[in-house]
């Protein structure tokens, strides 16, 4: 995962974009709960901006390099690594309320019932706190120019089909991928969470599979960056983008659960 997109030009570029909202909504000080934490990248980056980060992830591998990252990067950092399912964050119920949650690069369109998850996350958080919610997009005007440009109309065209897709993760290993539109995840998440936000990440910059390219095109991609910035919050294209970035505040315990 590190070397295939976390350490790549254009991982890096999408996920600078994804921490400028993250540094905007959370506050030294604060406690907050990631889901998907992968490898600890953005948990670590938080936590050495005074966050303290509840830091959950379904596999144990990637635990285990979070916490290396973080004795190697940031030891004195506040990051309890949890090996958790995002399905089963109700676990830590007595631990909460949380100041905010966030979950980064699509691992809840990875979720078979976000509904659920959607619920159990509410229950968490305090009234009015943030939940930032990255999730892959459905239009992405990259993928659909360049898989058409290959010759391979049904791949430009995979995330509008209805229903999960399976998408290869690793050798024999493969998972059902759902590609929601913002207009889907905004109602599947009321009325306990009232969307405040969103924009997109990747409108300019390209998909991680075309690394590649963007190696050979270092100053190209230093000025899509510069172009996604606007791009990422416009109205019109912000929905074209590799990633949406979503930004949710919990409601009153009144109007939500």
């Amino acid at each position: 995962y590190d070397e295939t997109f976390a350490h790549s030009l254009i991982g890096g570029a999408q996920r600078r974009a994804a921490w400028r909202e993250l540094d905007r909504m959370f506050r030294p000080g604060q406690r907050v709960l990631e889901l998907n934490c992968g490898t600890g990248i953005d948990a670590v980056h938080l936590a050495e901006r005074g966050v303290e980060v509840v830091a959950c992830d379904v596999s144990p591998r990637m635990i285990e390099v979070a916490r290396q990252r973080q004795r190697r990067t940031a030891p004195r950092a506040r990051i309890d690594f949890r090996v958790l399912a995002t399905e089963e964050i109700a676990e830590l119920q007595n631990e909460g309320p949380f100041d905010g949650a966030f979950s980064n690069f699509a691992g809840l369109n990875c979720v078979l019932n976000l509904p659920f998850v959607a619920s159990d996350l509410a229950r968490l958080l305090k009234p009015a706190a943030p939940a930032v919610l990255s999730f892959a997009g459905r239009y992405v005007a990259w993928e659909i120019l360049w898989y058409l440009l290959c010759g391979n109309p049904r791949k430009a065209f995979r995330r509008l089909q209805k229903g999960p897709i399976a998408a290869r993760i690793a050798e024999g290993v493969s998972v059902d991928v759902h590609y929601p539109s913002v207009r889907e995840i905004g109602g599947i998440f009321a009325p306990e969470f009232r969307l405040r936000h969103w924009q997109g990440v990747g409108v300019a910059v390209p998909p991680s599979y075309l690394e590649p390219h963007a190696q050979r095109l270092p100053r190209i991609m230093a000025g899509l960056q510069g172009i996604d910035r606007m791009a990422g919050r416009c109205p019109l294209v912000r929905g074209l983008a590799d990633h949406v970035l979503l930004t949710f505040e919990r409601a009153n315990c009144s109007a939500g659960l």
